[in-house]
């Protein structure tokens, strides 16, 4: 709080001092909010240029100017912003699936887009070089492929570009739990002629937590960009991101369940997290010692040659690299009762990765095609090819034995010298561990074809299909030998738009699919594996988008329903191998409805409440018609309202206050079944429902900026999770200081 108290009166302070004009026209500061809160024409939504409007897809975009007024340094924090999305686990920056992880239309889902290619970053995604997020709704394999969508949608980070100006800001930040950064962002024209321009976005982080705050987390980012414009008509760019990380990872507790299973199962003989810590688990209580830091390496290289061939036709070449690594610890939690007095127990356990790496290689050649016919008519076409290679090689240690013994109370014992990276290596040393590695090559090749068709002012009709190739070369995983496949699938999209009225009021409709080649399973015991089918996600979504009041409010109304089919599905085991067959049907359903507005001068809103319905329809006998585990809270909704003055003796003052609501989400969600597999009751465990709220303010003028942010200051306890209940910082206080020239 004193931190608190701290920015506060220099805030204050600068509004006293602050004697200089800003020269910035309050016209141009309105337009600039305007277009960041209400304009979300996209050119990667469907790999060419489309108005909002006249997309038949649901997306949702994040500006960066939400980024600077709510202090937001994460594009994990920077999900808040969006309808329908909830955070279910922080980075463990893990190599391969380290990557922060939220819940979007009932599925599992993380970034893995940069500018429509290839880039995942499997450590806390630095905000420094992004210019806006871009969170496409649906199965979004036609476009994307399926190695790097999920059925709820995808997520593309749009990247700062270099201009012909020099200009820049360098900025500092400190705040609660030892929070310290300083970023930077330096644009220049390198030659005289100004073809050829430079960009540096860097940023340095440490950092403890709210139950450590002597953590020393720290996290860098450098991303400079270079771009050549050779002439009108021919542009080459290049785009470097590197993320170190070396942190310890966010707090979770697995195996959250009210009664035991078999003999040594952990239980909490409550079925709601509220009540566990009631019991006695303290929220702001690290359950580890020192040392216990993954460190984490993200490598990400862009380059593009962009060259319009004719007024009609758009050449576009684009390479993407993409590499992660880590080693280290990765500590894990577990919560009982022991029988014995019954007290509540921590067991703590490790899975650490061992020199992991993951590698991405993309190839993609788009042209695009504009013809206009007549004073409506008009057609555009992308057609793509694309090429990926994906190679794994990662490797994880675990104890055999499941959990460190002895388990530990959960109050009043010396967690930080029991448990810390001398006790645990002298573990690995001494006690029995496993080996868990996953060993293989893919390499994709795709091909593809989008037409949007306008045969008339206001109507357009868009018609899509991909072909994909999957040729998986083989592999290890576990102490299991994969066999070499090949499996090909095509992905169709339709979609319609027809403008009611002109640029106010429009209806659309749209059939989007995705699929995931599963490989090959084990049917029967004592049978070979056979090739199973892909598994598919089909999307018919309809809904509304209109934008009233001279263009200052917009609004999307959508409903979908999504059905997946030819999921796999455990029937048993023989030895190490699962007996499998794909029987699996789920389902998805619900409504959204986001609200972007510029009420009043200097006055915008961004909100929007979402809900979904998700079931397995066909699933093994324990999960057949529940709600999956993974699928978040069914209801949720958003709001952040932002105002800044644009005249007078205050003109740059501004303040913004913004929350979010989750009801309760049932992270465990089985049918209890008897010896016969009959329904006898129901295993829940849930995670409460929540509302978080953020305000801040700031004082902008042309050459310096100072801001103030309050995070959760209701000092809410909250979990989230990922099958887990992980618990999310309380009350958390910034303070930030920035110089433009």
């Amino acid at each position: 709080m004193k931190k608190l108290v701290l920015s506060i009166a220099i805030l204050s302070g600068a509004f006293a001092l602050a004697q200089e004009k800003d020269s910035v026209n309050s016209k141009n500061i309105e337009e600039v909010i305007i277009n960041s809160i209400l304009k979300k024409d996209s050119e990667y939504t469907n790999k060419m240029p489309l108005k909002a409007i006249e997309n038949p897809q649901s997306y949702s975009t994040v500006d960066k100017i939400f980024f600077e007024n709510q202090m937001i340094y994460s594009v994990d924090d920077a999900y808040r912003n969006v309808t329908g999305i909830q955070k279910m686990w922080s980075a463990t920056n893990r190599a391969g699936d380290g990557g922060a992880y939220i819940s979007l239309r009932g599925f599992t889902s993380n970034n893995s887009l940069r500018n429509g290619l290839v880039a995942p970053v499997t450590t806390s995604i630095d905000a420094v070089n992004v210019e806006k997020l871009e969170v496409l709704k649906g199965p979004s394999g036609t476009l994307f492929g399926s190695n790097v969508t999920s059925y709820g949608g995808v997520i593309n980070r749009v990247t700062k570009k270099p201009y012909d100006k020099f200009e820049g800001n360098v900025s500092l930040i400190g705040g609660s739990y030892n929070y310290y950064r300083a970023q930077a962002d330096i644009n220049t024209p390198v030659t005289n002629d100004k073809k050829l321009m430079f960009r540096l976005n860097t940023a340095y982080t440490n950092s403890g937590t709210f139950q450590k705050t002597d953590a020393k987390n720290s996290f860098t980012a450098f991303a400079p960009s270079l771009l050549y414009k050779v002439n009108d008509k021919l542009s080459l760019s290049l785009d470097y991101e590197m993320f170190d990380t070396r942190a310890n990872p966010e707090q979770s507790f697995f195996y959250l369940k009210k009664n035991p299973g078999y003999p040594g199962d952990p239980y909490t003989n409550v079925e709601n997290m509220k009540d566990v810590e009631k019991l006695g688990l303290d929220y702001k209580q690290s359950y580890t010692g020192k040392g216990l830091y993954t460190t984490s390496k993200v490598r990400n290289i862009l380059g593009q040659i962009n060259y319009q061939i004719d007024e009609h036709i758009r050449s576009s070449t684009n390479v993407s690299t993409a590499y992660t690594f880590s080693n280290g610890y990765n500590p894990y939690f577990a919560i009982t009762v022991n029988p014995s007095d019954n007290n509540l127990y921590v067991k703590r356990a490790d899975q650490s990765t061992d020199n992991s790496k993951k590698t991405y290689f993309q190839v993609q050649q788009n042209f695009n095609f504009d013809y206009k016919f007549g004073n409506d008519m008009r057609n555009r076409t992308v057609v793509g090819f694309d090429f990926m290679s994906i190679k794994n090689r990662l490797h994880y240690v675990y104890f055999t034995q499941g959990f460190l013994t002895p388990d530990v109370p959960t109050s009043g014992y010396d967690y930080a010298g029991t448990f810390n990276s001398d006790t645990l290596s002298q573990a690995y040393q001494n006690l029995p561990k496993s080996v868990y590695d996953q060993i293989d090559d893919q390499n994709t090749y795709s091909g593809y074809i989008s037409n949007v068709f306008t045969p008339t002012a206001g109507l357009n009709i868009m018609a899509s299909v991909r072909y994909e190739s999957n040729d998986f070369k083989g592999g290890k995983l576990w102490v299991n030998d994969i066999k070499a496949y090949n499996q090909s699938a095509f992905s169709p999209k339709f979609g319609v738009t027809y403008q009611i009225i002109k640029d106010k009021f429009s209806v659309f409709g749209n059939y989007q699919n995705s699929f995931k080649s599963n490989g090959y399973i084990f049917t029967a015991a004592g049978t070979d594996p056979v090739l199973s089918d892909p598994e598919r996600a089909n999307q018919f979504e309809g809904g509304f988008k209109g934008s009233i009041f001279k263009g200052r409010v917009n609004a999307t109304l959508s409903y979908y329903n999504i059905r997946v089919k030819n999921s796999l599905v455990t029937t048993g085991y023989s030895g190490a191998n699962a007996l499998q067959t794909q029987a699996g049907q789920l389902k998805s359903e619900g409504v959204e409805l986001e609200v972007n507005a510029y009420l009043l001068k200097g006055l915008s809103l961004v909100g929007g409440v979402s809900y979904n319905d998700s079931k397995y329809m066909e699933s093994d006998a324990a999960t057949k018609g529940r709600r999956p585990g993974t699928a978040g809270s069914p209801w949720l909704a958003s709001i952040y309202a932002s105002y800044q003055i644009l005249e007078g003796s205050l003109k740059g003052f501004g303040f913004g206050l913004g929350g979010n609501y989750a009801n309760a989400n049932a992270i465990l969600n089985n049918n209890i079944l008897d010896v016969n597999k009959n329904v006898t009751g129901r295993d829940v465990f849930i995670l409460p429902s929540y509302l978080v709220l953020n305000a801040s303010a700031f004082y902008d003028t042309k050459k310096f900026r100072i801001g103030v942010k309050v995070d959760n200051f209701t000092n809410q306890h909250y979990w989230v999770g990922f099958t887990t209940a992980n618990p999310q910082t309380l009350i958390n206080a910034l303070g930030s200081v920035t110089y433009k020239f």
